[in-house]
């Protein structure tokens, strides 16, 4: 009944739309729009039609106060459902709540038995932290239709801290309907949320027994038994639910995605295969069906659950990528990349990842960059995408200057693009490209001036090239204020307090970097620390566990011969100390 009032409300409203531009643009000759708002305001206050038609004026030129002024003034004199409805998306999309609730009370108190009216109510009562009144609302809503879904009320505006949701509750549970299937459910959600789990559990039994068959209290049990990590038993309620309700595909598919998740998968299997036999048209269990044979190497059976979704709206592009894994699990490339091309969508990007890996794979790299070229022509829209792709591509054939030419032609013609610059300042010499270099970051700063990682691209530029150290401290310092305990930022951080002898600041940097990343390169750096600071104890440690764990690094080959001399010393200082 809401959806039918809101669809014909939207297209009343586009009626409405099509005449306020046009008076609009006639009147704007001579007006300015706030002017031109006024001046018709006083002249048509009294009539709706023209109310509603400064409302919609009001919102094609941002004045949402305006219009929701205008909306409250019509919804309180007049007896339209369609126009309170729409009063009220406008208000709630102002974020006006007082006003919304206003409309809604309104509404209400004209026509008490108006189930939408007092759903809208309930829900604006629950927006507006108003819970004594969403609990009377409640009692009202199951007073005239005792099996009232009241599942959505609380979607997404369930209160967001355990106050809130004490008082919610205390109220629900002082309802007159406190013992409605409906109104337990909705204190049992509550409840888990708050981590009571065993009263959880507790309300949505007492609910089951009045209305055993309802889906959602079905489901909403088996979640409260998962949350709370009592597998047995949720396997257990999930058996009997399904033994209960043969035809019950909700109940039926959320118990193989449970078992899926608990590492059953060969369960599974056979629980879809008979709910495909069932239900042949459902799309998301032939789907999961095919990934769960995938994931068991059940390759042939994969491909004809895949295959069967090929004209499906919903899953199509997810079976073709599919299908293009199956099949290069297979070693099946020509038929994998066939498949790859279909992609599109969110799955664009990683599928053609996949597809260049395959050229990779197969010693097709140049093929794989006239690929990508016509790829640009096709799908224009992923043009930065194709050529950070051809970059690396380029790079990989040792070629990199003809990488950056490319990048240097993408940004002509996506001159603002980050991700393209950033491309470019990775590939850029920061000796030989120094001025390039420059250009290059000082614009990703000029785009998101804030952004971790354009800061510690400049800082680490600046400490390699050993100038402007104290810019490149306070980059690094701001990125790692943006992005702590990144391991990237600490290492440029020690790289250059070492820089500037800052040891005392370098040596737990560089320390915690290592513990994040285990890269040679920090290992180094910290490594020279001790030795620079006299350490000689954590410099032997370190160079010897070094030695083991990257044995063919030339550069950690070269600490040994600093560790010898060290080595000596210290033998000589423990003799001393024995004689």
């Amino acid at each position: 009944m809401q959806q039918t009032i809101r669809q014909n409300s939207n297209i009343l409203i586009r009626q409405y739309s099509n005449t306020i531009l046009l008076l609009g643009s006639i009147a704007l000759g001579g007006l300015s729009t706030t002017s031109f708002a006024q001046n018709i305001t006083q002249h048509y206050k009294t009539l709706p039609l023209k109310q509603s038609m400064i409302a919609e004026f009001a919102l094609n030129y941002n004045q949402p106060e305006l219009a929701v002024h205008n909306y409250k003034n019509l919804a309180l004199h007049t007896d339209s459902a369609i126009a309170k409805q729409r009063a009220l998306d406008v208000a709630l999309e102002a974020n006006n709540f007082n006003v919304a609730l206003a409309i809604a009370s309104h509404w209400v108190q004209q026509d008490p038995s108006d189930v939408p009216a007092l759903f809208y109510l309930t829900h604006i009562s629950l927006k507006a932290h108003k819970y004594e009144l969403t609990a009377e609302t409640l009692d009202k809503i199951l007073s005239i239709d005792s099996d009232a879904d009241l599942a959505e009320i609380l979607t997404g505006i369930s209160p967001d801290n355990q106050h809130d949701r004490e008082v919610l509750l205390h109220a629900l549970r002082h309802s007159k309907a406190r013992k409605n299937p409906s109104i337990l459910v909705l204190i049992s959600s509550l409840e888990a949320q708050n981590n009571d789990l065993p009263q959880a559990l507790k309300d949505v039994q007492q609910a089951l027994k009045k209305k055993p068959n309802v889906t959602s209290f079905i489901l909403l049990k088996a979640s409260l038994l998962e949350t709370s990590g009592n597998e047995k038993a949720t396997e257990a309620w999930y058996s009997k639910s399904v033994q209960s309700h043969r035809y019950n595909y909700e109940v039926r598919l959320a118990e193989t995605k449970y078992l899926i998740r608990i590492g059953q998968a060969e369960l599974a299997l056979k629980k879809l295969q008979t709910i495909v036999r069932i239900w042949p048209s459902s799309d998301e269990a032939i789907f999961i069906a095919g990934l769960t044979s995938i994931d068991l190497k059940r390759y042939s059976m994969a491909e004809n659950f895949l295959l069967a979704l090929k004209n499906s709206q919903q899953y199509q592009n997810e079976a073709n990528y599919y299908l293009a894994i199956n099949a290069e699990r297979k070693q099946h490339y020509e038929t994998a990349m066939a498949y790859y091309r279909l992609v599109d969508g969110s799955l664009y990007t990683v599928s053609r990842r996949n597809l260049i890996n395959i050229f990779d794979k197969t010693n097709r790299l140049s093929d794989a960059l006239r690929f990508l070229t016509q790829e640009r022509v096709n799908y224009p829209q992923y043009a930065s995408f194709l050529y950070q792709l051809q970059a690396d591509i380029l790079k990989k054939m040792q070629n990199k200057p003809a990488a950056i030419e490319l990048l240097s032609e993408a940004m002509q013609n996506l001159p603002d693009d980050p991700d393209l610059i950033y491309a470019q300042v990775l590939l850029l010499n920061p000796y030989e490209d120094k001025d390039l270099l420059e250009k290059d970051l000082n614009r990703l700063l000029e785009i998101d001036p804030e952004s971790p990682t354009y800061l510690n691209a400049y800082a680490y530029t600046l400490a390699l090239q050993n100038r402007r150290l104290s810019d490149a401290r306070e980059y690094v310092e701001k990125a790692l204020n943006n992005a702590p305990d990144q391991a990237a930022i600490l290492d440029t951080y020690g790289y250059i307090a070492f820089l500037q002898n800052d040891f005392k600041t370098a040596i737990p940097v560089l320390e915690k970097a290592y513990l994040f990343n285990n890269s040679p390169s920090t290992a180094l750096r910290l490594a020279r620390a001790f030795y620079l600071t006299n350490e000689s104890k954590k410099f032997a440690e370190l160079a010897q566990q070094l030695a083991i764990d990257f044995p063919n690094n030339k550069d950690i080959q070269q600490l040994q011969t600093l560790l010898l001399p060290q080595q000596e010393s210290m033998s000589h200082t423990e003799n001393a100390i024995n004689h």
